[in-house]
Protein backbone atom coordinates (compact mmCIF):
# COMPACT_ATOMS: atom_id res chain seq x y z
CA UNK A 1 0.00 0.00 0.00
CA UNK A 2 1.54 3.12 -1.15
CA UNK A 3 1.66 5.90 1.15
CA UNK A 4 -0.81 9.15 0.58
CA UNK A 5 0.98 12.01 -1.20
CA UNK A 6 1.02 15.66 0.39
CA UNK A 7 -0.32 16.73 -2.35
CA UNK A 8 -3.23 14.70 -3.03
CA UNK A 9 -4.30 14.49 0.21
CA UNK A 10 -4.72 18.76 0.19
CA UNK A 11 -6.51 18.35 -2.81
CA UNK A 12 -9.28 15.84 -1.87
CA UNK A 13 -9.84 16.85 1.50
CA UNK A 14 -9.83 20.86 1.42
CA UNK A 15 -10.24 21.54 -1.88
CA UNK A 16 -13.25 19.16 -3.21
CA UNK A 17 -14.70 20.74 0.33
CA UNK A 18 -14.27 24.07 -0.97
CA UNK A 19 -15.64 22.99 -4.74
CA UNK A 20 -18.27 21.44 -3.22
CA UNK A 21 -19.52 24.54 -1.18
CA UNK A 22 -19.03 26.46 -4.54
CA UNK A 23 -21.70 24.04 -6.57
CA UNK A 24 -23.74 23.89 -3.88
CA UNK A 25 -24.57 27.85 -3.39
CA UNK A 26 -24.60 28.33 -6.97
CA UNK A 27 -27.08 26.02 -7.35
CA UNK A 28 -29.53 27.02 -4.66
CA UNK A 29 -30.96 30.25 -5.91
CA UNK A 30 -30.73 29.19 -10.00
CA UNK A 31 -31.62 25.51 -9.77
CA UNK A 32 -35.35 26.22 -10.82
CA UNK A 33 -34.25 28.37 -14.09
CA UNK A 34 -32.04 26.34 -15.24
CA UNK A 35 -34.43 23.17 -15.01
CA UNK A 36 -36.82 25.63 -16.82
CA UNK A 37 -34.36 26.42 -19.70
CA UNK A 38 -32.93 22.83 -20.29
CA UNK A 39 -36.54 21.33 -20.74
CA UNK A 40 -37.97 24.31 -22.83
CA UNK A 41 -34.58 23.72 -25.03
CA UNK A 42 -34.97 20.16 -25.06
CA UNK A 43 -38.65 20.46 -26.31
CA UNK A 44 -37.45 23.37 -29.00
CA UNK A 45 -34.85 21.09 -30.87
CA UNK A 46 -36.92 19.08 -32.91
CA UNK A 47 -39.93 21.97 -33.51
CA UNK A 48 -39.47 21.45 -36.84
CA UNK A 49 -39.73 18.06 -37.08
CA UNK A 50 -42.77 18.03 -35.11
CA UNK A 51 -44.44 20.52 -36.81
CA UNK A 52 -43.97 19.68 -40.04
CA UNK A 53 -45.05 15.86 -39.22
CA UNK A 54 -48.21 17.17 -37.17
CA UNK A 55 -49.16 19.78 -40.44
CA UNK A 56 -47.45 18.07 -43.53
CA UNK A 57 -50.47 19.12 -45.76
CA UNK A 58 -49.01 22.86 -45.21
CA UNK A 59 -45.60 22.15 -46.49
CA UNK A 60 -45.49 19.59 -49.19
CA UNK A 61 -47.98 19.65 -52.44
CA UNK A 62 -50.79 17.29 -52.69
CA UNK A 63 -49.45 16.40 -56.73
CA UNK A 64 -45.91 16.48 -57.76
CA UNK A 65 -45.91 17.36 -61.35
CA UNK A 66 -43.61 17.66 -64.57
CA UNK A 67 -43.23 21.61 -64.66
CA UNK A 68 -44.07 24.59 -62.37
CA UNK A 69 -45.35 27.30 -62.97
CA UNK A 70 -42.75 29.57 -64.36
CA UNK A 71 -41.63 31.67 -61.38
CA UNK A 72 -42.26 35.25 -62.20
CA UNK A 73 -46.12 34.12 -62.82
CA UNK A 74 -46.27 32.34 -59.84
CA UNK A 75 -44.72 35.37 -57.91
CA UNK A 76 -46.91 38.07 -59.68
CA UNK A 77 -50.06 35.69 -59.10
CA UNK A 78 -49.43 35.36 -55.07
CA UNK A 79 -48.66 38.96 -55.07
CA UNK A 80 -51.39 40.12 -56.36
CA UNK A 81 -53.66 38.18 -53.14
CA UNK A 82 -51.60 39.92 -51.02
CA UNK A 83 -52.37 43.53 -49.47
CA UNK A 84 -51.01 46.40 -51.08
CA UNK A 85 -48.71 46.90 -48.28
CA UNK A 86 -47.13 43.48 -48.30
CA UNK A 87 -44.38 42.37 -50.96
CA UNK A 88 -42.83 39.38 -51.90
CA UNK A 89 -39.14 39.80 -50.55
CA UNK A 90 -37.49 36.29 -51.40
CA UNK A 91 -38.25 32.62 -52.31
CA UNK A 92 -36.90 29.20 -50.88
CA UNK A 93 -36.65 26.50 -52.98
CA UNK A 94 -36.26 23.00 -51.72
CA UNK A 95 -34.32 20.70 -53.78
CA UNK A 96 -37.53 18.53 -52.72
CA UNK A 97 -39.86 18.36 -55.66
CA UNK A 98 -42.79 17.63 -53.71
CA UNK A 99 -41.76 20.69 -50.81
CA UNK A 100 -43.90 24.13 -51.74
CA UNK A 101 -41.99 27.14 -52.05
CA UNK A 102 -41.43 29.63 -49.26
CA UNK A 103 -42.22 32.96 -50.17
CA UNK A 104 -40.44 35.70 -47.78
CA UNK A 105 -42.89 39.08 -47.02
CA UNK A 106 -42.21 42.54 -46.63
CA UNK A 107 -44.18 42.55 -43.19
CA UNK A 108 -45.08 41.70 -40.61
CA UNK A 109 -40.89 40.64 -39.80
CA UNK A 110 -40.26 37.41 -40.74
CA UNK A 111 -43.50 36.46 -42.24
CA UNK A 112 -44.04 34.06 -45.19
CA UNK A 113 -46.03 32.22 -47.49
CA UNK A 114 -45.82 28.72 -48.51
CA UNK A 115 -47.33 28.10 -52.24
CA UNK A 116 -48.37 25.30 -54.64
CA UNK A 117 -45.47 25.56 -57.14
CA UNK A 118 -47.47 23.68 -59.51
CA UNK A 119 -51.41 24.75 -58.82
CA UNK A 120 -50.34 28.73 -57.69
CA UNK A 121 -51.84 27.74 -54.41
CA UNK A 122 -51.10 29.50 -51.33
CA UNK A 123 -51.24 26.65 -48.67
CA UNK A 124 -50.36 28.11 -45.36
CA UNK A 125 -49.26 31.90 -43.93
CA UNK A 126 -46.36 30.77 -41.85
CA UNK A 127 -46.57 31.40 -38.38
CA UNK A 128 -45.23 30.06 -35.35
CA UNK A 129 -47.61 27.27 -33.08
CA UNK A 130 -48.91 29.04 -29.75
CA UNK A 131 -47.35 26.17 -27.90
CA UNK A 132 -43.85 26.31 -29.50
CA UNK A 133 -43.91 30.33 -29.19
CA UNK A 134 -44.70 30.14 -25.41
CA UNK A 135 -41.81 27.79 -25.19
CA UNK A 136 -39.08 29.96 -26.63
CA UNK A 137 -40.58 32.60 -24.87
CA UNK A 138 -39.56 30.67 -21.71
CA UNK A 139 -36.62 29.17 -22.96
CA UNK A 140 -35.14 33.02 -23.90
CA UNK A 141 -37.27 34.94 -21.90
CA UNK A 142 -38.79 33.12 -18.95
CA UNK A 143 -41.87 34.77 -20.55
CA UNK A 144 -41.00 38.35 -20.50
CA UNK A 145 -41.63 41.29 -23.13
CA UNK A 146 -38.98 43.46 -25.13
CA UNK A 147 -39.55 46.81 -22.60
CA UNK A 148 -39.98 49.99 -24.38
CA UNK A 149 -36.60 51.84 -25.41
CA UNK A 150 -34.23 52.25 -22.30
CA UNK A 151 -36.32 49.69 -20.73
CA UNK A 152 -34.78 46.71 -18.96
CA UNK A 153 -35.37 43.30 -19.98
CA UNK A 154 -35.15 41.56 -17.25
CA UNK A 155 -36.33 37.85 -18.67
CA UNK A 156 -33.00 37.90 -20.78
CA UNK A 157 -30.92 39.04 -18.39
CA UNK A 158 -31.87 36.37 -15.75
CA UNK A 159 -31.59 33.76 -18.37
CA UNK A 160 -28.23 34.71 -19.53
CA UNK A 161 -26.79 34.94 -16.14
CA UNK A 162 -28.37 31.64 -14.79
CA UNK A 163 -26.71 30.31 -17.68
CA UNK A 164 -23.54 31.98 -17.20
CA UNK A 165 -23.80 30.51 -13.63
CA UNK A 166 -24.51 26.68 -14.77
CA UNK A 167 -21.14 26.84 -16.51
CA UNK A 168 -19.57 27.08 -13.16
CA UNK A 169 -21.63 24.65 -11.74
CA UNK A 170 -20.73 22.03 -14.47
CA UNK A 171 -17.29 22.43 -13.71
CA UNK A 172 -17.38 22.67 -9.95
CA UNK A 173 -19.74 19.30 -10.66
CA UNK A 174 -17.09 17.58 -12.59
CA UNK A 175 -13.91 18.18 -10.04
CA UNK A 176 -17.01 16.83 -7.52
CA UNK A 177 -17.47 14.13 -9.22
CA UNK A 178 -13.48 12.99 -10.06
CA UNK A 179 -13.11 9.88 -7.84
CA UNK A 180 -9.89 8.70 -6.05
CA UNK A 181 -9.59 5.48 -7.18
CA UNK A 182 -10.17 3.60 -10.15
CA UNK A 183 -13.11 1.56 -8.05
CA UNK A 184 -14.71 4.57 -7.69
CA UNK A 185 -14.92 5.33 -11.04
CA UNK A 186 -16.20 2.34 -11.96
CA UNK A 187 -19.37 3.66 -9.34
CA UNK A 188 -19.36 6.74 -10.89
CA UNK A 189 -20.16 6.05 -14.22
CA UNK A 190 -22.91 3.68 -13.79
CA UNK A 191 -26.78 4.29 -12.98
CA UNK A 192 -28.38 1.70 -11.04
CA UNK A 193 -32.24 0.59 -11.42
CA UNK A 194 -32.78 -1.71 -9.26
CA UNK A 195 -30.89 -0.46 -5.51
CA UNK A 196 -34.40 2.21 -4.84
CA UNK A 197 -35.14 5.50 -5.81
CA UNK A 198 -32.81 7.41 -3.79
CA UNK A 199 -30.03 5.14 -5.08
CA UNK A 200 -31.52 6.01 -8.73
CA UNK A 201 -31.41 9.95 -7.93
CA UNK A 202 -27.95 9.67 -6.95
CA UNK A 203 -26.82 7.93 -10.13
CA UNK A 204 -28.67 10.01 -12.34
CA UNK A 205 -27.17 13.38 -10.75
CA UNK A 206 -23.56 11.86 -10.39
CA UNK A 207 -23.20 9.35 -13.52
CA UNK A 208 -25.69 11.27 -15.32
CA UNK A 209 -24.80 14.52 -14.74
CA UNK A 210 -20.74 13.52 -15.90
CA UNK A 211 -22.38 11.99 -19.26
CA UNK A 212 -24.11 15.09 -20.03
CA UNK A 213 -21.83 17.72 -19.14
CA UNK A 214 -19.89 18.17 -22.28
CA UNK A 215 -22.95 18.63 -24.32
CA UNK A 216 -24.09 21.10 -21.38
CA UNK A 217 -21.18 22.66 -21.18
CA UNK A 218 -21.78 23.57 -25.34
CA UNK A 219 -25.10 24.44 -25.13
CA UNK A 220 -23.95 26.95 -21.79
CA UNK A 221 -21.24 28.72 -23.42
CA UNK A 222 -23.31 29.52 -26.74
CA UNK A 223 -26.63 30.47 -25.25
CA UNK A 224 -25.59 33.85 -23.47
CA UNK A 225 -24.22 35.57 -26.66
CA UNK A 226 -27.79 36.25 -27.55
CA UNK A 227 -28.24 37.83 -24.04
CA UNK A 228 -24.91 39.77 -23.65
CA UNK A 229 -23.35 41.64 -26.34
CA UNK A 230 -20.34 41.91 -24.08
CA UNK A 231 -20.06 37.80 -23.77
CA UNK A 232 -20.52 37.64 -27.85
CA UNK A 233 -17.80 40.00 -28.19
CA UNK A 234 -15.20 38.01 -26.14
CA UNK A 235 -17.12 34.92 -27.35
CA UNK A 236 -15.55 36.27 -30.82
CA UNK A 237 -12.30 37.38 -29.56
CA UNK A 238 -11.32 33.80 -28.54
CA UNK A 239 -11.74 32.77 -31.83
CA UNK A 240 -9.71 35.62 -33.06
CA UNK A 241 -12.80 37.68 -34.57
CA UNK A 242 -13.07 41.48 -33.61
CA UNK A 243 -16.96 42.10 -34.28
CA UNK A 244 -18.18 44.94 -35.84
CA UNK A 245 -21.73 46.49 -36.59
CA UNK A 246 -22.56 45.43 -40.11
CA UNK A 247 -25.72 46.07 -41.22
CA UNK A 248 -27.94 43.77 -43.80
CA UNK A 249 -27.32 43.03 -47.03
CA UNK A 250 -30.38 45.46 -48.28
CA UNK A 251 -31.15 41.91 -50.89
CA UNK A 252 -29.94 39.43 -48.14
CA UNK A 253 -32.61 36.79 -48.04
CA UNK A 254 -34.21 35.66 -44.81
CA UNK A 255 -33.84 32.45 -45.92
CA UNK A 256 -35.74 30.05 -43.73
CA UNK A 257 -37.16 26.37 -44.38
CA UNK A 258 -40.05 24.30 -42.84
CA UNK A 259 -40.44 26.82 -39.28
CA UNK A 260 -36.94 27.26 -38.48
CA UNK A 261 -34.87 30.77 -38.26
CA UNK A 262 -33.81 32.81 -41.56
CA UNK A 263 -31.10 30.50 -42.76
CA UNK A 264 -29.78 28.77 -45.80
CA UNK A 265 -30.61 25.16 -43.95
CA UNK A 266 -33.81 23.71 -42.59
CA UNK A 267 -31.80 22.57 -39.22
CA UNK A 268 -31.48 26.39 -38.66
CA UNK A 269 -35.31 27.34 -39.70
CA UNK A 270 -36.69 26.83 -35.72
CA UNK A 271 -35.68 30.67 -35.55
CA UNK A 272 -37.53 32.11 -38.24
CA UNK A 273 -40.80 32.00 -36.35
CA UNK A 274 -39.29 33.74 -33.68
CA UNK A 275 -41.55 36.33 -31.80
CA UNK A 276 -41.33 39.88 -33.05
CA UNK A 277 -40.94 41.78 -30.11
CA UNK A 278 -37.61 43.87 -31.18
CA UNK A 279 -39.71 47.02 -32.24
CA UNK A 280 -37.08 49.44 -32.20
CA UNK A 281 -34.88 46.82 -34.43
CA UNK A 282 -37.98 46.81 -37.10
CA UNK A 283 -38.07 50.71 -36.73
CA UNK A 284 -34.47 50.85 -37.65
CA UNK A 285 -34.70 48.45 -40.49
CA UNK A 286 -38.01 50.49 -42.02
CA UNK A 287 -35.72 53.80 -41.71
CA UNK A 288 -32.66 51.93 -43.33
CA UNK A 289 -35.30 50.68 -46.32
CA UNK A 290 -36.53 53.87 -46.87
CA UNK A 291 -32.68 55.67 -47.27
CA UNK A 292 -31.91 52.84 -49.22
CA UNK A 293 -34.71 53.22 -51.49
CA UNK A 294 -34.53 56.78 -52.47
CA UNK A 295 -31.08 56.32 -53.67
CA UNK A 296 -31.31 53.35 -55.81
CA UNK A 297 -35.11 54.26 -57.43
CA UNK A 298 -33.92 56.39 -59.50
CA UNK A 299 -30.58 54.58 -60.67
CA UNK A 300 -32.96 51.34 -60.59
CA UNK A 301 -35.85 53.48 -62.87
CA UNK A 302 -33.01 54.76 -65.56
CA UNK A 303 -31.77 51.30 -66.18
CA UNK A 304 -34.73 50.15 -66.75
CA UNK A 305 -36.03 52.34 -69.44
CA UNK A 306 -32.77 51.88 -71.18
CA UNK A 307 -33.72 48.43 -71.67
CA UNK A 308 -37.49 48.93 -72.28
CA UNK A 309 -36.63 50.39 -75.33
CA UNK A 310 -34.41 47.69 -76.35
CA UNK A 311 -37.61 45.38 -75.86
CA UNK A 312 -39.89 47.69 -77.49
CA UNK A 313 -37.05 47.08 -80.76
CA UNK A 314 -37.92 43.76 -80.49
CA UNK A 315 -41.45 43.38 -79.28
CA UNK A 316 -40.67 42.30 -76.04
CA UNK A 317 -43.06 42.89 -72.77
CA UNK A 318 -41.05 45.53 -70.43
CA UNK A 319 -40.01 44.21 -67.33
CA UNK A 320 -42.21 45.90 -65.23
CA UNK A 321 -44.95 45.05 -67.11
CA UNK A 322 -44.09 41.33 -66.48
CA UNK A 323 -43.08 41.24 -63.26
CA UNK A 324 -45.77 43.19 -61.59
CA UNK A 325 -44.35 43.97 -58.30
CA UNK A 326 -45.33 45.80 -55.63
CA UNK A 327 -42.43 48.05 -53.70
CA UNK A 328 -40.52 46.36 -51.03
CA UNK A 329 -42.77 46.72 -47.47
CA UNK A 330 -45.58 48.74 -49.32
CA UNK A 331 -44.25 51.85 -47.85
CA UNK A 332 -43.23 55.03 -49.99
CA UNK A 333 -39.56 55.26 -51.34
CA UNK A 334 -39.17 51.26 -51.18
CA UNK A 335 -37.13 49.76 -53.08
CA UNK A 336 -39.13 47.73 -56.29
CA UNK A 337 -38.15 43.80 -55.72
CA UNK A 338 -37.74 42.86 -59.61
CA UNK A 339 -38.39 38.60 -59.70
CA UNK A 340 -38.29 39.00 -63.47
CA UNK A 341 -34.97 37.43 -63.85
CA UNK A 342 -35.31 34.87 -60.79
CA UNK A 343 -36.10 32.17 -62.52
CA UNK A 344 -33.50 32.43 -64.84
CA UNK A 345 -31.05 33.10 -61.44
CA UNK A 346 -32.35 29.66 -60.11
CA UNK A 347 -31.68 27.44 -63.39
CA UNK A 348 -28.07 28.53 -63.22
CA UNK A 349 -27.66 27.80 -59.83
CA UNK A 350 -29.39 24.65 -59.81
CA UNK A 351 -27.21 23.55 -62.84
CA UNK A 352 -24.17 24.59 -61.06
CA UNK A 353 -24.87 22.77 -57.53
CA UNK A 354 -26.14 19.54 -58.37
CA UNK A 355 -27.13 18.14 -54.80
CA UNK A 356 -28.34 21.39 -53.65
CA UNK A 357 -30.34 21.27 -50.50
CA UNK A 358 -31.75 24.24 -51.00
CA UNK A 359 -31.93 27.91 -53.05
CA UNK A 360 -32.67 31.01 -51.54
CA UNK A 361 -33.39 34.04 -54.12
CA UNK A 362 -34.07 37.57 -52.94
CA UNK A 363 -33.85 40.76 -55.09
CA UNK A 364 -30.41 40.99 -56.15
CA UNK A 365 -28.99 37.77 -53.97
CA UNK A 366 -29.21 34.10 -53.63
CA UNK A 367 -27.91 31.12 -51.21
CA UNK A 368 -27.36 27.56 -51.80
CA UNK A 369 -27.36 25.35 -49.65
CA UNK A 370 -26.13 21.92 -49.00
CA UNK A 371 -26.93 18.66 -46.90
CA UNK A 372 -24.00 18.07 -44.63
CA UNK A 373 -22.19 18.08 -41.64
CA UNK A 374 -20.81 20.86 -39.31
CA UNK A 375 -22.61 24.23 -39.64
CA UNK A 376 -25.90 24.30 -40.87
CA UNK A 377 -26.13 27.51 -42.00
CA UNK A 378 -23.47 27.17 -44.30
CA UNK A 379 -24.18 28.20 -47.59
CA UNK A 380 -22.82 29.76 -50.78
CA UNK A 381 -23.50 33.36 -51.77
CA UNK A 382 -24.10 34.75 -54.82
CA UNK A 383 -25.30 38.22 -56.25
CA UNK A 384 -26.90 38.98 -59.52
CA UNK A 385 -27.80 41.88 -61.98
CA UNK A 386 -31.23 41.98 -60.73
CA UNK A 387 -32.28 43.32 -64.22
CA UNK A 388 -30.18 40.96 -66.50
CA UNK A 389 -29.99 37.74 -64.19
CA UNK A 390 -26.75 37.98 -64.56
CA UNK A 391 -24.57 35.98 -61.93
CA UNK A 392 -21.74 38.71 -60.98
CA UNK A 393 -20.13 37.45 -57.61
CA UNK A 394 -19.64 34.10 -56.32
CA UNK A 395 -18.43 34.23 -52.73
CA UNK A 396 -18.34 29.78 -51.66
CA UNK A 397 -18.75 29.38 -48.09
CA UNK A 398 -15.01 27.20 -47.75
CA UNK A 399 -13.64 30.69 -48.68
CA UNK A 400 -15.32 32.74 -46.55
CA UNK A 401 -13.52 33.91 -43.66
CA UNK A 402 -14.14 33.33 -39.61
CA UNK A 403 -16.53 35.97 -39.28
CA UNK A 404 -18.52 35.16 -41.67
CA UNK A 405 -19.24 31.34 -40.23
CA UNK A 406 -18.44 31.87 -36.42
CA UNK A 407 -23.03 32.82 -36.10
CA UNK A 408 -23.72 29.98 -37.81
CA UNK A 409 -21.19 27.68 -35.73
CA UNK A 410 -22.67 29.39 -32.52
CA UNK A 411 -26.05 28.55 -33.52
CA UNK A 412 -25.53 24.94 -35.00
CA UNK A 413 -23.55 23.72 -31.08
CA UNK A 414 -25.88 25.71 -29.53
CA UNK A 415 -29.29 23.20 -31.07
CA UNK A 416 -26.91 20.28 -31.35
CA UNK A 417 -27.45 19.84 -35.02
CA UNK A 418 -23.84 20.05 -36.27
CA UNK A 419 -23.78 16.27 -36.63
CA UNK A 420 -27.31 15.47 -38.11
CA UNK A 421 -30.36 13.59 -35.86
CA UNK A 422 -27.59 11.46 -34.13
CA UNK A 423 -26.42 15.07 -32.02
CA UNK A 424 -29.77 16.30 -32.05
CA UNK A 425 -31.03 13.17 -30.26
CA UNK A 426 -27.83 13.44 -27.89
CA UNK A 427 -28.79 17.14 -27.41
CA UNK A 428 -32.32 16.34 -26.13
CA UNK A 429 -30.93 13.39 -23.58
CA UNK A 430 -28.38 16.38 -22.25
CA UNK A 431 -31.20 18.65 -21.73
CA UNK A 432 -33.40 16.55 -20.12
CA UNK A 433 -30.95 15.44 -17.60
CA UNK A 434 -29.78 18.84 -17.23
CA UNK A 435 -33.54 19.42 -16.14
CA UNK A 436 -33.08 16.90 -13.48
CA UNK A 437 -29.81 17.66 -12.11
CA UNK A 438 -31.42 20.42 -9.94
CA UNK A 439 -34.06 18.67 -8.87
CA UNK A 440 -31.95 15.78 -7.77
CA UNK A 441 -29.83 17.99 -6.29
CA UNK A 442 -32.52 19.85 -4.31
CA UNK A 443 -33.63 16.81 -2.88
CA UNK A 444 -30.15 15.64 -1.23
CA UNK A 445 -29.79 18.67 -0.04
CA UNK A 446 -33.07 18.82 1.64
CA UNK A 447 -32.83 15.68 3.06
CA UNK A 448 -29.40 16.36 4.60
CA UNK A 449 -30.05 19.60 5.81
CA UNK A 450 -33.72 19.34 7.32
CA UNK A 451 -33.92 15.69 8.08
CA UNK A 452 -30.54 15.47 9.75
CA UNK A 453 -31.27 18.54 11.92
CA UNK A 454 -35.08 16.96 12.39
CA UNK A 455 -33.03 13.84 13.83
CA UNK A 456 -30.73 15.47 15.80
CA UNK A 457 -33.30 17.23 17.55
CA UNK A 458 -35.44 14.21 18.24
Amino acid sequence: MSPINLGDFIYFKYMRKIFRKIHLWLSIPVGLIITIICFTGAILVFETEITEALHKNRYYVEEVKEETIPMNKLLRDVSKQLPDSVSITGINISSDSGRAYQLMLSKPRRASVYVDQYTGEIKYYNQRSPFFLTVFRLHRWLLDSQPAEGGIFWGKIIVGTCTLIFIFILITGIVIWFPKSSFGLKNRLRIKFDKGWRRFFYDLHVAGGFYATILLLLMALTGPTWSFPWYRTGFYKVFGIEMTQMAPHPGAPQTTQGNNQGNPNQNNNSEGRRTANANSEQRGERKENIAEGNQNRERGQNEERAQNRERAQSGERSASQERGSKPQGGERGSRAVNFYRWQSVYDQLAAQNKGFKQISISNDAANVSFSRFGNQRAADKYTFNAQTGEITNTELYKDMGKESKIRGWIYTVHVGSWGGVITKILTVLAALIGATLPATGYYFWIKRTFFKKRKSTV
